[in-house]
């Protein structure tokens, strides 16, 4: 599967190859090697599937394995199983995770290790080029025979039925079938099953998330670094020998971050310039020796949040790149071999630990965000960065609450769904991964975070403001300095802050 400007040969997608056809709108096509791969293991499985017990293909499914299915009704399995597993409900999953769950289980499907016929793969290439996006609900599958649920809605559209968004419209598939003059896929061996027994919904939001989750770690880092601006913090905490002393990889490099956003600032100050100075004899010190834990702390904080995102990114990549139904065909081999790869323990870990991280970012903003409006703390800004008459006008109050009530939404939502296996399925599914609810949680988390980083944004630059410092922050910070500024304007007497933070929301999620 490539690009349809560049044929290539090989298997492998790279996560961000994945995410630059999903965010730029690329077209894909089908290589004919991929062709080739999927027709040869499609062959293969019909003619070994003769006078075989193999599951899905002549037998019931999950504990109803144990009943042969008579030769004339194989076919009629297959649509037997994603019409009765087509029972999601919810919210439907925006238009951005559909194509993404097309896009991951095509290429899973297109590794030609799932016995499935060509027809099907290009059908989904079909309905990710034209857009044309199943309705897929956020509420079914538990993550152990794949996403069962949310993905038999996807199986559904594919034999014409259900109901798909099409030119801005909630309609039925066939009538945006028959606009694009698209033919449903027809069953063969075990096209229903494959479609349906994968982790292609948690591995393709967890693609989303990581995007996200990669801007986020980035505008904190920029966020922070304009806050120790604005108090004129020391520059030590973050220099290059004092984060060599620890090995961790993430925090080193979260420093080096901080040292190159902050190169050309003149508002930092040097430790050797005050409190090593021998003229400085002081019985009490004016100046803080040290800053408080959410200035001075950043690389120990963010540190861990990236060696995380990278960790994630890793686990999806192969995940994306994965054989991940059951059975799995091996050509080479001459073999079909029965199993669980189906199971998205990998994925639902990874997107646990993605929103704990990100939660704890989201809780270094609300820190820094509390320290510059508390003017007790501080100590040289007007409470809530309040540029009007105290009393009469609030500054950025009300938006604290915001801040504050989402900070506690996440540490709420940050609880693992890893751990939360239910049995199901007469107790065939015994242990299951929730990755898919997981994955969605942490969507969640991380759009809460955003909503956090915007209402710190808009109050440092009120700071920056109040200070009159733009002329000597940093040139990166004097570049989201401006770019907050365009969204939001001075402002000293109170306003409607929603639309504000919406549109600072909105820029920090895009760019």
């Amino acid at each position: 599967m490539t690009n349809v400007d560049e044929w290539m040969s090989d298997e492998f997608l790279a996560l961000d190859g994945f995410l630059d056809i999903l965010f730029r709108h690329k077209k894909v096509a089908i290589s004919p090697d991929t062709d080739e791969r999927v027709h040869a293991c499609f062959e293969f499985l019909k003619g070994f599937a003769e006078n075989k017990v193999i599951y899905g293909v002549n037998t019931g499914f999950g504990p109803m394995a144990q009943f042969r299915v008579k030769e004339e009704n194989r076919v009629a399995l297959q649509y037997n199983l994603i019409r009765s597993h087509s029972s999601g409900v919810g919210r439907p999953l925006p238009e951005l995770m559909v194509r993404a769950v097309i896009l991951t289980r095509m290429h899973t499907l297109s590794l030609g290790k799932s016995g499935v016929c060509t027809a099907l793969i290009h059908l989904m290439k079909d309905l990710f080029n034209k857009n044309i996006f199943p309705v897929i609900f956020e509420h079914g599958g538990v993550g152990a025979s794949g996403d069962l649920v949310q993905l038999a809605h996807l199986a559904l559209a594919l034999i014409g039925e259900g109901e798909v968004f099409y030119q801005g419209r909630r309609m039925p598939t066939a009538e945006a079938f028959a606009a694009e003059g698209l033919k449903p896929v027809k069953m063969e061996i075990r096209e229903g099953l494959a479609l349906m027994n994968g982790t292609s919904v948690m591995t393709g939001i967890g693609a989303i998330n990581v995007h996200y989750a990669r801007k986020l770690l980035r505008w904190s880092v920029a966020l922070s670094c304009a806050v120790n601006e604005i108090v004129k913090a020391y520059d030590d905490h973050f220099s290059e020998p004092l984060n060599a002393a620890k090995r961790h990889t993430g925090q080193r490099d979260i420093a080096a971050m901080m040292r190159e956003h902050l190169a050309d600032s003149s508002l930092l100050r040097k430790r050797e310039e005050h409190l090593y100075s021998e003229q400085n004899n002081d019985a009490v010190f004016k100046e803080k020796v040290q800053e408080y834990y959410s200035l001075r702390c950043v690389p120990q904080i963010l540190g861990p949040v990236l060696d995380t995102i990278r960790n994630t990114a890793k686990v999806v990549e192969d995940e994306l790149n994965s054989a991940n139904d059951n059975p799995i065909t091996d050509v080479a081999g001459q073999h079909v071999y029965h199993g669980g790869n189906f199971h998205g323990d990998y994925i639902a870990l990874e997107m646990d630990k993605l929103k704990i991280v990100v939660t704890k970012l989201g809780m270094l903003a609300e820190r820094q965000l509390n320290y510059l409006l508390n003017a007790g703390l501080n100590e040289i800004l007007p409470p809530f960065v309040n540029l009007g008459v105290p009393g009469f006008n609030f500054g950025m109050q009300g938006a604290q609450f915001t801040a504050t009530s989402t900070t506690a939404e996440n540490q709420m939502l940050s609880n693992p769904m890893y751990i939360h296996s239910i049995p199901s399925n007469n107790d065939n599914q015994d242990i299951v991964s929730m990755g898919t609810n997981a994955a969605l949680t942490t969507a969640r988390v991380i759009e809460n975070a955003f909503e956090i980083l915007a209402v710190e944004a808009i109050t440092i630059v009120q700071a920056i403001d109040a200070l009159e410092q733009s002329g000597s922050v940093s040139s990166a910070t004097l570049k989201c300095y401006r770019e907050i500024r365009e969204r939001v304007p001075v402002f000293s007497e109170d306003m409607v802050m929603y639309p504000y933070i919406q549109q600072v929301k909105d820029y920090l999620i895009n760019n």
